[in-house]
């Protein structure tokens, strides 16, 4: 009895995570398939309509506001702001109750989330350092989460549940590293007057988060003013993404078990009357179950449903049309190749980079004894775990398109990314498999 009673706690607990899994690799699928689309797309004879269809204007607004952009430009400052909302509201989560909540949990994946960026970082300007190509060193520091968790899926339940939750962990942490340098090294000229009243709008929804401000319109209205200001000021507005979302509320209302209660009385007073199915429900029935809707509302909190929200959109929507928008590289002109120094230097960096960063600053970490392993892993995995950690994709591309304007190393960055990513996507998964038997 207590055998199953703790095997059923387990289970609920560990269901958000096999929720999240089986959604980012799915994801990671439909990521592959849409970046084969663009790539294909972008060497056919059909390339033209592929680009017209990107550089179209749209504008939004009315009367003397009115705010035009190119449908590139709104998927990568626009859509992607969703994607960086989500990414902070579940870096926020995992601080507060997640693999982040405490030193012992968080040590290693920190340590190895700092290492997967310091040493591709420091390697890509030993290759590149002094040239035009210099500014992209921050490319080759980002690990896509939905490409490795894709791959972790093909090796199946071999795969330690604590490998899956580190590798997670880690990914979160390379997520804060990849905003931090957005933030500070590739907005540009800012204005300040701006920023600061960004500042006080930010400060709006710090101090109805204090006073249990729980709508979600407010945060909703607020963060796009936000997300305006951000854009007009030269931080990149996809920053404000990840800033709303740390002042979304993640108290709940209702404790546990007094939902279980409500729940129950509720149920009760449901079939009070009859339980029996009829076409129609009386009125203390319908009152009933206004009750149980407010006690599920109450029971979440802000945040979490947020992120319930959206994980799905962003992962089957927003992540494939950025891959869509961004990954077709015309292949047949002169000044794109996969042995240009930009794609090699990038390829490298993030394949030796990671390998070297991830699991070196691991092994240092566990035998300084600062660190241990998660149970059932062994360095063997980590090493493989560190080779999908490669895997740079979506960020990768976003932090290519705010590190080069010259579209030659532009398209040769993106090569590098996607030989790269390939690279690592296939040896992780080799390695992983043999290493798992």
């Amino acid at each position: 009895m207590v055998i199953e009673k703790t095997k059923e706690a387990v289970k609920d607990i560990m269901s958000p995570f096999y929720r999240f899994f089986k959604i980012e690799s799915s994801g990671g699928i439909l990521l592959i398939i849409a970046t084969a689309v663009a790539l294909v797309w972008a060497n056919t004879p059909f390339r033209d309509v592929y680009f017209h269809i990107l550089e179209f204007p749209i504008a939004i607004g009315a009367g003397d506001f009115l705010l035009e952009k190119t449908l590139h430009h709104w998927i990568n400052d626009g859509l992607m702001a969703l994607f960086f909302f989500l990414v902070g509201l579940e870096i926020k989560r995992e601080i507060m109750a997640g693999e982040l909540s405490s030193f012992s949990k968080a040590i290693l994946p920190i340590g190895a989330a700092v290492g997967g960026m310091i040493v591709p970082a420091l390697i890509y300007i030993f290759l590149q350092g002094g040239t035009a190509a210099a500014d992209g060193w921050g490319i080759p520091m980002a690990t896509d989460i939905a490409f490795t968790i894709g791959i972790l899926s093909l090796i199946g339940k071999r795969v330690p549940l604590a490998l899956k939750v580190f590798l997670v962990a880690f990914a979160i942490v390379d997520d804060i590293g990849a905003v931090v340098v957005i933030a500070l090294f590739y907005s540009q000229d800012i204005m300040w007057n701006l920023l600061f009243m960004s500042m006080g709008f930010i400060a709006l929804l710090m101090i109805a988060n204090m006073f249990h401000v729980r709508s979600l319109i407010w945060y909703v209205i607020i963060g796009h003013i936000i997300w305006f200001l951000f854009l007009k000021s030269g931080i990149h507005p996809t920053l404000a993404g990840v800033i709303v979302a740390f002042t979304i509320p993640a108290n709940r209302k209702l404790r546990l078990e007094d939902f279980v209660g409500q729940i129950r009385e509720q149920s009760n007073i449901f079939c009070k009357e009859s339980c029996k199915d009829r076409m129609t429900l009386s009125n203390i029935q319908l009152e009933s179950i206004d009750n149980l809707q407010q006690s599920i509302s109450k029971v979440q909190s802000p945040l979490q449903s947020l992120e319930h929200l959206l994980h799905p959109f962003v992962t089957y929507v927003v992540m494939p049309v950025f891959a869509l928008a961004n990954a077709g590289v015309v292949l047949t002109t002169g000044n794109v190749s996969v042995f240009s120094g930009v794609s090699l230097s990038i390829a490298i960096s993030l394949i030796a980079g990671k390998v070297i960063g991830i699991s070196g600053f691991t092994w240092l970490m566990v035998k300084l004894k600062i660190g241990k392993l998660p149970s059932k892993v062994n360095m063997k995995m980590i090493f493989g775990a560190a080779m999908l950690g490669a895997v740079g994709f979506t960020m990768s591309l976003f932090i290519s398109n705010l590190a080069f304007g010259d579209d030659a190393l532009l398209n040769n960055a993106k090569i590098g990314i996607l030989t790269g990513s390939f690279i690592a996507g296939v040896t992780g998964y080799l390695l992983l498999k043999k290493f798992t038997k």
